[in-house]
């Protein structure tokens, strides 16, 4: 049976300014992401990699071609259904965290549930949950200032799957961790995927983080250099 396509972009281009300050981002991206799918998105600064991922995170339009998001056309929504969208279907995780810095772990990562207006007993216990399958039992009532860069990761992937997204976006998410706890959050997200079926997309700029993934697209001057599967050791 054919796996779903969850993102297909077709002909995506992207321009900034206009005359001498104007700037092609996105030149022509082409590509489709199936469900359950761990994509890792790398290229040097200005390739384009961040206008892409902004795009799909349905931040940002693009100037000219199509992005479907379940064979729904975004560039034919309203604002206000784009962000349905966005709350509904998509989940973000950032190099900063992002965090509330006076509100506790479990707090942090209800946010999302009161955005869905969901009662305050199902939130915490979606919440407490999501904790939970990220290794943070026992941490719930923590703030951020006590607890570590990676256990702040941990807090933001609870928080982006407390929804059960149909689409993880992380953004350099391991950008501002040592390498002990990035292989951490990394191994983190490849269980997510492996699990719960979780289609990621991540952008990065470390190759061993980008190996983690399934497959690896390269960007190079607004283009799709490369569109590579990951050879995983025996």
């Amino acid at each position: 049976m054919a796996a779903e396509l969850i993102v297909r972009l077709q002909g995506l281009t992207k321009v900034f300014g206009e005359g001498a300050g104007r700037v092609e981002a996105l030149r022509g991206v082409s590509l489709d992401i199936d469900a359950g799918d761990f994509v890792a998105i790398m290229g040097p600064s200005g390739s384009g990699k961040s206008t892409c991922m902004n795009i799909v995170g349905c931040l940002d339009a693009p100037t000219g071609g199509h992005y479907l998001f379940r064979d729904v056309d975004v560039g034919a929504l309203s604002q206000d259904q784009s962000a349905l969208l966005r709350r509904h279907y998509l989940g973000f995780i950032f190099q900063g965290y992002n965090l509330l810095p006076r509100t506790s772990a479990v707090e942090n990562v209800e946010l999302p549930l009161i955005y869905r207006q969901v009662g305050a007993k199902d939130r915490r216990d979606l919440a407490m949950k999501a904790l939970f399958d990220v290794g943070l039992k026992g941490w719930e009532h923590h703030k951020p200032n006590e607890l570590s860069g990676g256990q702040q990761q941990r807090v933001a992937t609870a928080r982006a799957i407390v929804t059960e997204p149909a689409l993880l976006l992380a953004d350099e998410p391991t950008g501002n961790l040592d390498t002990a706890r990035s292989h951490e959050i990394m191994e983190l997200l490849t269980g997510l995927n492996r699990t719960k079926g979780i289609t990621i997309v991540m952008v990065t700029h470390e190759p061993d983080m980008a190996r983690y993934a399934r497959r690896i697209v390269q960007f190079k001057d607004g283009l799709i250099e490369a569109n590579d599967i990951v050879e995983k050791a025996a």
